[in-house]
Parts: C-alpha cells; sequence; structure tokens
C-alpha cells in the first residue's frame, strides 16, 4: 500500500514514520523544500524527533517526500495534516485545508481515501472539504471516493505518548468511507475507535482541547485568588491531587500556548454562533488565559519594586519561548506576549531557550524575527535586572539560576526545591 502524507509538521511527519515502521510506503508532500530535502537525507527538523527514527524507513525506501502535489495520483489514501489557525479577527482559517483539498483533487484516484487529521469545527471534513474534493475532481464523495476525519492525538516530548499506542478516533462520510479509513489506520494503530460520523470525530477533538483549556484557566484563576490570601496554588494542586477520584490535576502558568489550546476552543465558538448558540463557559475560559501575561507583567513590576526599581529601563530576560517544556514549538507562545508587553513599559528583553536559539518569522509578532537566545554563563545571567521563567526546560540548570540570578519570577514552579533565598524568587 502507498499512502500521503500532506504537511510534514508536528503532526504529519511521526505519521509518516509510524506508517513507513508499518510496512506502509510512504510519500511525504509539503510546500516546503528544505522539510523534503531534511526527510530524503535523513534528517530531522524537529527537536525531539530524531534523525535516525526518519533515516532508518528512508533507508527502506518506506518514506520519501516531495513538493510536487502532482504525485497524488500514485497513492491509494491521503491524510492531511495542515495548520488551522485564527485570523486576526479570531475566526476559524481553514484556508490551508481548502487550498490543499483544491490541490489534490485532479490528481485523486478513483476509489482513493482522503482523511483530515487537523483540528478543526464540526462540518468542516463533509461541508467544506468535500465540496473542493468533489468539484476538482468532478467524483462523488462516498461513491466514487472516500472521505473521513481522524483527529490527531500528538504531544511532543512526552515519552508516553507514541502514535501506534494512542487510540485513533475516526469517523468516516458514509459507513463505507469508515470502513476504509479503520483498515489504513489499523495497519499501524493499536486501538482504532469509529464513531458515527465526521462531525462526532471533530467534535470530539474540540471536546477534548476545551476541557484543558477550561480547567487551564480555572487553575489560572485560583492562582491568583489563592495568591491575595497568602496560599501558594502549588502546594494545594499537589494536596489535591493525592485524591484517587474524582480530580484531575492542571496547573498553572503565564498563559497558554501551541497550536490547540490558545485555538481549537474558539473553533466551537464561531461555529456555534451559525446555530444561534453562544459558548459562555469556553469564552470565560479564553478570556482569563489571555489574560494572565499582563498578571505576570504585574508580578514583574512588584519583584522589580522591592528593588527600587522599575520595568522601565530594567533588563529583563525571558527564560523559555517554547510553549511547553523540552520542545522547540513556540507557536502561540505566552512568552512572545510577556515579551511584547515587558518591551511597551521601556524594559530592554532578551530571552534564554536551549531549544530554539533563533526566532522565526511569525505573523503575530514579526518584531522579534532573528533575535537570538542569550548564552548560559554566569556573568551573561547576572547582568539582567531579573529573570521571567515562562517555560520549565528540564536541561536548564535552576541551582545554577538561582546562584547567578539578582532575582526571579517563576511561573511554572521551576525554583521548587531549590534551596535560594527566598527573598529573590516571586510565584506569579
Amino acid at each position: 500500500m502507498k499512502i500521503a502524507v500532506v504537511g510534514l509538521g508536528y503532526v504529519g511527519l511521526p505519521l509518516a514514520i509510524q506508517f513507513a515502521r508499518a510496512n506502509v510506503t510512504v510519500l511525504g508532500l509539503d510546500i516546503d523544500a528544505a522539510k523534503v530535502d531534511s526527510i530524503n537525507q535523513g534528517r530531522s527538523y524537529i527537536k525531539h524527533i530524531g534523525s535516525e527514527a526518519i533515516e532508518e524507513v528512508v533507508k527502506q525506501c518506506k518514506l520519501s517526500a516531495s513538493t510536487d502535489f502532482n504525485r497524488v495520483r500514485e497513492v491509494e489514501a491521503v491524510i492531511i495534516c495542515v495548520p488551522t489557525p485564527l485570523s486576526k479577527n479570531r475566526e476559524p482559517d481553514i484556508s490551508f485545508i481548502l487550498e490543499t483539498g483544491r490541490t489534490i483533487a485532479p490528481h485523486l484516484s478513483n476509489g482513493a481515501l482522503v482523511v483530515l487529521e487537523s483540528t478543526t469545527y464540526p462540518g468542516t471534513t463533509d461541508e467544506d472539504l468535500r465540496a473542493v474534493l468533489e468539484q476538482g475532481s468532478n467524483m462523488q464523495a462516498g461513491v466514487d471516493f472516500h472521505l473521513a476525519f481522524s483527529p490527531e492525538r500528538e504531544d511532543p516530548a512526552n515519552e508516553q505518548s507514541k502514535v501506534k499506542l494512542i487510540p485513533k478516533v475516526v469517523g468516516g462520510y458514509t459507513p463505507a468511507c469508515l470502513q476504509r479509513a479503520m483498515m489504513l489506520y489499523g495497519k499501524t494503530i493499536d486501538k482504532v475507535v469509529p464513531v458515527s460520523s465526521c462531525r462526532v470525530a471533530e467534535a470530539s477533538k474540540l471536546l477534548e482541547n476545551i476541557f484543558r483549556s477550561v480547567n487551564i484557566a480555572l487553575v489560572n484563576e485560583l492562582k491568583i485568588v489563592y495568591g491575595a490570601m497568602g496560599i501558594d496554588i502549588w502546594e494545594v494542586i499537589e494536596a489535591a491531587k493525592t485524591k484517587p477520584f474524582g480530580f484531575m490535576p492542571f496547573y498553572p502558568g503565564p498563559g497558554l500556548g501551541g497550536h490547540c489550546i490558545p485555538i481549537d476552543p474558539f473553533y466551537l465558538t464561531w461555529k456555534a454562533r451559525e446555530y444561534g448558540q453562544h459558548t459562555r463557559f469556553i469564552e470565560l475560559a479564553g478570556e482569563i488565559n489571555t489574560r494572565m501575561p499582563e498578571h505576570v507583567v504585574r508580578a514583574v513590576a512588584d519583584a522589580l519594586n522591592t528593588r527600587c526599581k522599575a520595568i522601565n529601563g530594567s533588563k529583563i530576560l525571558i527564560l523559555g519561548l517554547a510553549y511547553k517544556p523540552n520542545v522547540d514549538d513556540e507557536r502561540e507562545s505566552p512568552s512572545y506576549a510577556l515579551m511584547k508587553l515587558l518591551a511597551e513599559r521601556g524594559a530592554e528583553v532578551a530571552y534564554y531557550d536551549p531549544y530554539v536559539p533563533v526566532i522565526k518569522p511569525t505573523r503575530e509578532h514579526p518584531q522579534f524575527a532573528g533575535k537570538k537566545s542569550v548564552e548560559w554563563n554566569r556573568a551573561t545571567i547576572a547582568a539582567f535586572d531579573l529573570v521571567l521563567i515562562a517555560t520549565n526546560h528540564s536541561s536548564v540548570n535552576y541551582h545554577e539560576l538561582g546562584d547567578w540570578a539578582r532575582c526571579i519570577v517563576d511561573t511554572r514552579n521551576a525554583m521548587a526545591g531549590v534551596e535560594i533565598g527566598q527573598e529573590k524568587v516571586w510565584k506569579a
């Protein structure tokens, strides 16, 4: 069997590798020629995916990559793993999905399977994507070609998160489409979970991410409330999670990051309006999480004030640009918001991140493009008036940080267990 995976990023690349390991011939398709060249040379461009994993399946001729989308005619199935961002007005942007559909449609063979994995609102697969595929191919979904949705469940840098072992939800446009998609994923995934429609599968992914967004908002709000009472939210969570039933720990932070939690809930709020429904709970969680960088900046101001300094004119180091520990993915990272807010208040802002040596151009924060991570040494760290821990990478030596830094604002409880004068560390 030969399949194509469109979009070779944090979702598409590990999926392509897993299929290749299962003896399926995989053609990776991407508009980024640099990614294509890297794969064909057996080199990884994602920190937590080793080059040896790619090299192994490339040498076995089970994985190759191309920028030529005409080659879709060679495959029996196409899996779409492209971005689904928000527009400047915080509305769903499914343009990457639709453009991919238009591009592959003329080359689909009769009986081919198309599966969308990109997170999106219910109705995208059986309405929007189906329309462009049918128009471009002159074929009918469910009759001439198969169509399905199967949400990605990637958790980068989580050693327990393996593509093969994570149950795969699948919804088909028709029962025949579902069976075809289940057969495909059954070749490489241990457990495939069928649902009654593409829309149920799309909705299940949104529920997973909304669940996290709402609970993170809850602990973020409690952090502020308990902080005003002189209670450490981290100690509270540690105590609460000893309950063996009815509780799941979530942890506060400086804001939400990544390509899922800050974005996906708003796909549902937007779609709900079409049905005259209002998602107040989801929107409130979004407001709380979005305001967290401002809370952190106030904590920075308070910490500097105790040293008779203002944010204006201070040298501040952001520790961690990636949105979560031990990855090089800085999409939607709250560190960008923190850098922007501090710079607007007159601070001289730099960052340190061993996983992100240089900031790549982004649509939201083009002013930071090209900025480089500082070096990790005593002289460099001691030169800053304050270090703000935004991401708790495990590779950072927090004992050195405690020894070198003048003042630390810790949003991740990273300094817990480090013996240091508490007058130096502020929790935010």
